[in-house]
């Protein structure tokens, strides 16, 4: 699978999710324009040792990007009503999460309405860190793929 984060802005949450990555074997897609650099200490902190274990591609256009793409692809978003748990997960889902700011963008939303799911919360909270959403929904489709994960 695929880990997509559309314009993040933390260093450090960016740096867990590769390192999730590297252990689950799922790869990672950085759209710019980042809020760090991806040079800074912080990030490779946060990842530790596992960067060389992942496969990192940086894009300028996700719309684009998805537009070329032949896999099939997921939005999450606390304002989706749909849940994670509902999608039927493929080896080649790629998994695309907002910026920690500012979410995903609106063309995003009036282009693939269908695409956005959510993990549930209790009600009035306003979302989950990006690096725990990200382990959430990869691990729902490892699951699925994987039953002997499930021992």
């Amino acid at each position: 699978m695929k880990v997509i984060l559309f314009h993040p802005q933390i260093p450090q949450n960016t740096g867990n999710i590769a390192r999730t990555c590297a252990v689950t074997g799922a790869s990672l897609v950085l759209v710019r324009p980042l809020g760090f650099s991806t040079a800074s200490r912080h990030l490779k902190r946060a990842g530790l040792d596992y960067w060389n274990d992942i496969q990192v591609e940086e894009i300028d256009d996700l719309m684009l990007y998805l537009q070329e793409s032949a896999a099939p692809f997921f939005f999450f978003s606390s304002k989706a009503s749909r849940l994670y748990t509902e999608i039927k997960y493929t080896p080649d889902t790629q998994l695309i999460f907002g910026s920690e700011t500012s979410g995903l963008d609106d063309s995003l939303w009036q282009k693939w309405p269908d695409r956005f799911y959510r993990i549930p919360m209790k009600p009035g909270a306003r979302c989950l860190n990006l690096s725990c959403s990200t382990a959430v929904v990869l691990y729902e489709g490892l699951r699925q793929l994987n039953p002997d994960l499930n021992r």
